[in-house]
C-alpha cells in the first residue's frame, strides 16, 4: 500500500455497537492520520520513500519509522477487514478449510485467538498469520509489531491498544475482544490469503 488513508468501507457508524463512530473518529481519523501523516514526513526525501508500507514493515530496523509504518499497516488491515455486525458471523471455503486443518475447528482457533488478544501484556495485536508454506498461526506482537517480520501474511489482526477500545468498553479489554467476532468480515481475510 501506499502512504495514505485507506478508505473505510462502510459509514463511520455502521460498526456500532461493536465500535462506535466516535471510537472511529478518534482511532480511524486522528491515531491513523497521525501515523499516516508522520510516515510521510519520515520518509520524504529518503531513500525509503520509495518503498510501500509493507517493504518498510518487513525492512527498517526498529525505531520511529518502523513504529509509523507498523501501525499504518496494521490500522489499515484492521480497519477494512470490518463490515456492520451479522449474527452467526464464520469464514468459509479455503479459509474455514484452512483454520480446521491448522486449529482443529474454528471455535479452537476462536479460542486460541483470543487468548492471545487477552494476554498480550500491554499494548499490541493478536494476529491470524499465514506461514510461507501455507499453515496458518496466531501471533502477539507489541506495539507496532506484525507478522511480516517473520516473514508470515498478516490476515486477520486485532487491535488490543486500549485506544481502540476504551471509549466503547472503557478498560474492559475481554468485552471489546468478544465483540469484534461479530464484525469480522471474513471474504476480506481470505482474500488475503496467499497461494
Amino acid at each position: 500500500m501506499k502512504i495514505e488513508m485507506p478508505v473505510l468501507p462502510y459509514a463511520d457508524n455502521a460498526l456500532e455497537p461493536v465500535i462506535s463512530r466516535e471510537t472511529i473518529g478518534y482511532h480511524y481519523g486522528k491515531h491513523l492520520q497521525n501515523y499516516v501523516n508522520t510516515l510521510a514526513s519520515l520518509v520524504k526525501d529518503t531513500p525509503w520513500s520509495a518503498k510501500s508500507v509493507e517493504e518498510l514493515v518487513a525492512e527498517v530496523p526498529e525505531g520511529p519509522l518502523f513504529n509509523n509504518a507498523g501501525q499504518t499497516l496494521n490500522h489499515a488491515l484492521y480497519f477494512t477487514q470490518f463490515m456492520p455486525a451479522k449474527a452467526d458471523n464464520l469464514p468459509t471455503g479455503t479459509l474455514l478449510e484452512l483454520i480446521n486443518r491448522d486449529f482443529g475447528s474454528f471455535d479452537t482457533f476462536k479460542e486460541q485467538f483470543t487468548q492471545a488478544a487477552l494476554t498480550l501484556f500491554g499494548s499490541g495485536w493478536a494476529w491470524l498469520a499465514q506461514q510461507q508454506d501455507g499453515r496458518l498461526v496466531i501471533r502477539k506482537e507489541s506495539n507496532a509489531g506484525n507478522p511480516l517480520r517473520h516473514h508470515e501474511t498478516p490476515l486477520l489482526g486485532i487491535d488490543v491498544w486500549e485506544h481502540a477500545y476504551y471509549i466503547d468498553y472503557f478498560n474492559r479489554r475481554a468485552d471489546h475482544v468478544q465483540a469484534v467476532w461479530q464484525i469480522i468480515n471474513w471474504q476480506v481475510v481470505a482474500d488475503r490469503l496467499q497461494g
